[in-house]
């Protein structure tokens, strides 16, 4: 019988198994569900007799995580060598073009974000980012951003080897199929109907006659997720270990 479990941990088991095959895999500090998600992955593919893959969290003080900062980290995935990566918006559109600058008319914006950052060249050449956010709703999923922080797909003939995979928020799991440059409704969370997810979504999906429901995290992994992952992750992501896990750095 499955055991109960929290929605940080059904989001952490969404994105864990997109992750499949990643040898190295880069999260932000600020991103605990991604984080917990790549370290959850690394601790499967230990046990079943594997090598899990490398995890670099941007920000991080321990060196089991740290990098050199951003140009170490752009440094790698320029190179080929960092496999996933995650990247969010204030808006996100049809197209998986993300905004990350604000609202309305640049530059005359009446809402101001924190800017793009290096968002534009790893959606360039990291080749599995997959999009994360954690609210689901039409102010966030628009028809079309009102400015692109980085875009979803390039034309014919652009050097482009990353991009966009999937989008994963609280009520769903999209997939982004390139060449169409439109997502597909590929599950919808337990309790989450088709009609929720449309009414909550300001693009347009495809979507299947039967959409199957988002598989549940099964118990090795829950208990994986609150021993030895909840133990890792609060370093990097201390309130959120000790919020959904109870679970303090080792060295507390």
């Amino acid at each position: 019988m499955a055991e109960s479990y929290r929605a940080e941990e059904l989001l952490i088991a969404v994105v864990c198994r997109l992750l499949e095959g990643s040898r190295h895999i880069a999260v932000g500090v600020s991103s605990p569900i991604p984080g917990s998600a790549a370290l959850l992955r690394r601790a499967l593919d230990d046990r079943i007799g594997g090598t899990g893959p490398k995890v670099s969290v941007i920000g991080a003080e321990s060196p089991e995580f740290r990098t050199d900062g951003g140009v170490d980290m752009f440094d790698c995935a320029g190179q080929g060598r960092v496999d996933a990566f995650f990247l969010s918006g204030g808006q996100i559109d049809g197209e998986a073009n993300i905004n990350l600058v604000g609202v309305g008319d640049y530059p005359r914006q009446k809402a101001r974000w924190g800017g793009s950052f290096g968002s534009a060249y790893l959606y360039f050449v990291v080749p599995r980012v997959i999009l994360f956010r954690e609210e689901h709703s039409r102010r966030v999923l628009v028809p079309k951003v009102d400015f692109v922080s980085a875009p979803g797909w390039s034309p014919a003939g652009v050097y482009r080897p990353g991009g966009p995979v999937a989008l994963v928020t609280p009520l769903c799991l999209f997939t982004f199929d390139k060449a169409r440059r439109r997502f597909a409704l590929a599950s919808r969370h337990p309790g989450v109907t088709l009609e929720r997810v449309r009414d909550e979504t300001g693009f347009d999906f495809d979507a299947p006659g039967n959409v199957p429901e988002t598989i549940p995290p099964q118990n090795e992994w829950l208990a994986l997720l609150r021993g030895r992952v909840a133990r890792e992750i609060a370093d990097p992501y201390p309130k959120f270990a000790a919020r959904v896990f109870g679970a303090a750095p080792a060295a507390a």
